[in-house]
């Protein structure tokens, strides 16, 4: 063996994610591709994977819909699979204008092995012997993401965000550090277009990382942060636009060593929510299940899910929270599952959450979101809670009152 073969072998690993603000263009493909040649100048030894230039996908989908197709068609699905071959190839040639040998690589060529359905598919495994072989060579491996092959060899993407996971995947698979490079240099305590006075946070657990991306927070997709914290991959959120080596960003680490510094790491928010009540049930349990398997078969996200109950003994309200543009759908699997049982909503809602590690068993954190929101009568419609996370839902104009108050209360400008 070489000397500069050991050398290699003991190089540090690092799966580099570019979203599609960072593939939008030929120049911002030849920024991030500079982003990859200064890491592997560094001494790094980075696989690239890339989203489809920014809006691409939402083109192909226009195209689809021209001809009744969506998410959930597998002709979709093929179509929609092209968006990141294309940015693969890009930047392959770009590493290549910068005297880095590189290579693109299909979903279905790796292969990234899917289940479930089209549109939506998980990682079931991926086969990483040409991901080595190609390193072994010095050749950077460049990563469709977001799309696998099933089984059946039939091509599948990965919903919405799915390149984060496809990265998260490749870095499991390669024991490798997973960078994700996006328009943003980081995490922050809340969205800075909406307080100016956010904070970018150094480090957050996985499991805040989880809250703030499944609360609202659009840094990450959230399946991505489950598969890192399974597989104890290390995160790196940085922007793409920084200058080569210069970008810090934020470590989502394995422990939430943060929590002795702070008691919240975040105020997170998603807007157009709607409020489903399932009114004078008596059997709670059979409801639901009726209820929550009809929207799981219509792959109905449900959050927010709160049972009580009323002055009439035995009968038991359940109520929960969906996206509105999921409503009609969700009501329409309910009325078809539950027959007689009475269905009402709201709409114009908007979900605001508070995370952070320092939660755990502290009621002073619930008592001052109380405080802070009554104080600026802003009603709270459902109120949900998790051993790090507390999301309150309110109307839709109230949302931006909410989190900048919520924000300034728990410090989280000063951090």
């Amino acid at each position: 063996m070489k000397a500069g073969d050991a050398g290699k072998r003991h190089m540090t690993r690092v799966v580099a994610k570019f979203g599609g603000t960072s593939v939008g263009s030929p120049e911002r493909i030849r920024h991030s591709a500079s982003l990859i040649k200064a890491a592997s100048d560094a001494g790094e030894q980075p696989v690239v994977v890339v989203s489809a230039m920014a809006g691409e996908t939402d083109r192909i989908l226009g195209l689809a819909g021209e001809f009744s197709a969506g998410l959930g068609d597998r002709e979709c699905d093929v179509a929609l699979a092209a968006g990141e071959q294309v940015s693969a190839a890009l930047m392959a040639l770009a590493l290549r204008d910068l005297g880095l040998e590189a290579r693109s690589i299909m979903g279905w060529q790796a292969p990234v092995i899917t289940k479930g359905p089209f549109g939506g598919a998980s990682i079931d495994g991926m086969d990483v012997e040409v991901f080595e072989a190609l390193m072994a060579q010095g050749i950077i491996p460049v990563l469709a993401g977001y799309q696998g092959i099933d089984t059946d060899a039939q091509i599948q993407t990965l919903g919405r965000g799915g390149t984060d996971l496809s990265a998260a995947a490749l870095a499991a698979a390669l024991k490798a550090r997973c960078d994700i490079y996006t328009d943003v240099d980081g995490v922050y305590t809340t969205d800075p277009r909406l307080v100016p006075e956010a904070q970018r946070l150094d480090a957050v657990s996985h499991d805040e990382m989880l809250e703030l991306a499944a609360q609202g927070a659009k840094v990450l997709q959230p399946r991505s942060v489950e598969f890192a914290k399974a597989h104890q991959v290390p995160m790196r959120v940085l922007s793409s636009f920084a200058e080569p080596g210069k970008a810090e960003g934020t470590d989502i680490v394995a422990e939430p060593r943060i929590a002795e510094r702070r008691l919240v790491s975040g105020v997170a928010y998603a807007r157009d929510q709607a409020r489903v009540a399932l009114l004078g049930t008596d059997d709670c349990g059979d409801i639901a299940q009726k209820s929550f398997s009809a929207l799981a078969q219509g792959q109905i996200g449900v959050d927010m899910i709160v049972q009580t109950h009323s002055r009439t003994p035995g009968v038991v309200n359940l109520e929960f929270s969906v996206a509105h543009k999921d409503l009609a759908a969700a009501r329409e699997r309910l009325e078809e599952a539950l027959g007689e049982t009475e269905i009402r909503w709201e709409t114009g809602l908007a979900k605001v959450s508070v995370v952070g590690a320092g939660l755990r068993q502290r009621a002073d954190i619930a008592r001052s979101l109380f405080s802070v929101l009554g104080e600026r009568n802003i009603e709270i419609k459902v109120l949900s809670t998790s051993e790090i996370k507390i999301s309150a839902l309110v109307e839709n104009n109230a949302v931006e009152r909410a989190v900048r108050a919520l924000h300034a209360a728990y410090g989280l400008d000063q951090i």
